[in-house]
C-alpha cells in the first residue's frame, strides 16, 4: 500500500507545514457517559483519563499570551469534567469563540442538568453528535436509548434559542457513517437532516458535518474483528484527494492532550505520536510562533482525513473550500 508521506512527496508537498494556529484544541480526558462502536478516542464509562486543574490552568495561560481565535473542547464527554466550566468561563472572559463537542446524552447524567443553559449563558457553539437521524442506525452504534434522549436534548437546546435564526446560538451536527464506509456528500445529507429531523420533531439547526471514522483504536478493533480493516484501508488509499491538503484541520490547529502533551490532531493524540523532537511537546512550553516551524507528523490514518471530500473538525474539507472566498 501506498504510504501517505509517498503520496505527499509525489505531488511535491512533503513535509506537510502548518499555517498560524487558529484553533487550540483541549481534549479534557477520555470519561465518558457512552460507549460508542466507532470511538477513535476509546472513551468510556470507566476511563479515569482527566485534565487536572493544573493543566488546565496551563491552557488559560496560553490564551492569555497568545491570540488564538477559537477554542474547541473535546473528550470523552468534555463536559464530565470538573474543569469544563472553568476552562469554558476562562476563555469567554478573554474573547475567545469556545466550541463543546457534545454528545448530548451528557445533559441527563445527574449532576450536569444545569448545562444545556450554562452552555447558553457562556454562548458556546455546540457540535453534537447525531450519526443518524434513524432511531434503529443511532442506537446501534451508540447504545440503546440515545437516540430517543439525543431528540429531547435537541429539543431543550432548541427552546433555549440553539439553533434558531437571529440568536447567534450556533447549533451543529455530526454525520459518521455505521461502517467502513466514506460519508456520502455533505450537503444532500444535511438536507435530509433538516427535512427528517424538522418534520419529525420539529428540531432545527445551523450546520451538518459530515466526519470519516478513523481506523484508530475502537472503531479499528471493530474492523478487524469484521475483517474489513484492509479493505477500508484500500478504500481511503484509493480515495485519496490531493485537493483536500490545503484545508486539512492539522495545518491551523494544535491539540492538547489530557495531561498537557502537544499533538498535531486529536488523531495522532490517539496514537500517541507527539509533535515532532525538537519543538514544544507539553502546554507548559507552548510558543505558538516555534511551533509555526514545525513539520506535521503523518501516517496511514491521515488518508482518512484526505478521501473523497475530505474530513475535518469542522466537516467536509471540500465543502469548507466552497465557502472560502476565492480571489479575483
Amino acid at each position: 500500500m501506498t504510504t501517505f508521506q509517498e503520496e505527499l512527496e509525489a505531488l511535491g508537498q512533503w513535509p506537510l507545514r502548518p499555517a498560524p494556529i487558529e484553533t487550540l484544541q483541549v481534549n479534557v480526558g477520555k470519561l465518558c457517559n457512552q460507549t460508542c462502536r466507532h470511538c477513535h478516542v476509546d472513551a468510556g464509562p470507566t476511563r479515569a483519563e482527566i485534565m487536572t486543574r493544573e493543566t488546565a490552568e496551563r491552557v488559560v495561560d496560553v490564551l492569555r499570551r497568545y491570540a488564538i481565535p477559537n477554542v474547541d473542547i473535546t473528550g470523552g464527554a468534555p463536559e464530565l469534567n470538573p474543569i469544563f466550566e472553568y476552562l469554558v468561563r476562562e476563555a469567554r472572559a478573554l474573547g475567545r469563540h469556545v466550541k463543546d463537542r457534545c454528545n448530548l446524552t451528557v445533559f441527563f447524567v445527574a449532576g450536569k442538568e444545569h448545562l444545556p443553559e450554562f452552555l447558553r449563558d457562556q454562548r458556546v457553539e455546540i457540535v453534537a453528535s447525531l450519526p443518524c437521524y434513524l432511531e434503529e442506525n443511532v442506537d446501534a452504534q451508540r447504545g440503546k436509548g440515545v437516540y430517543a434522549k439525543s431528540i429531547e436534548a435537541l429539543q431543550r437546546l432548541n427552546r433555549l434559542g440553539y439553533g434558531q435564526p437571529e440568536t447567534g446560538l450556533v447549533l451543529n451536527l455530526v454525520y459518521n457513517p455505521l461502517g467502513p464506509a466514506l460519508p456520502p456528500e455533505q450537503k444532500p445529507l444535511e438536507d435530509a437532516y433538516r427535512q427528517q429531523l424538522g418534520e419529525r420533531f420539529g428540531i432545527v439547526f445551523n450546520n451538518l458535518y459530515t466526519l470519516t471514522n478513523m481506523p484508530i483504536n475502537r472503531f479499528l478493533t471493530d474492523l478487524v474483528r469484521h475483517g474489513s480493516r484492509e479493505r477500508y484501508m484500500d478504500l481511503l488509499v484509493s480515495k485519496f484527494n490531493p485537493a483536500t491538503l490545503e484545508g486539512l484541520m492539522c495545518r491551523t490547529l494544535v491539540s492538547v492532550g489530557w495531561e498537557g502533551t502537544l499533538y498535531d490532531c486529536d488523531f495522532n493524540q490517539m496514537l500517541a505520536m507527539p509533535i515532532n523532537h525538537g519543538f514544544p511537546q507539553h502546554i507548559r512550553d507552548f510558543d505558538a510562533y516555534v511551533l509555526a516551524r514545525r513539520e506535521i507528523r503523518t501516517g496511514a490514518h491521515c488518508f482518512g482525513c484526505t478521501a473523497g471530500s475530505g474530513s475535518s473538525c469542522t466537516g467536509a474539507v471540500m465543502e469548507i473550500a466552497k465557502q472560502i472566498p476565492q480571489p479575483a
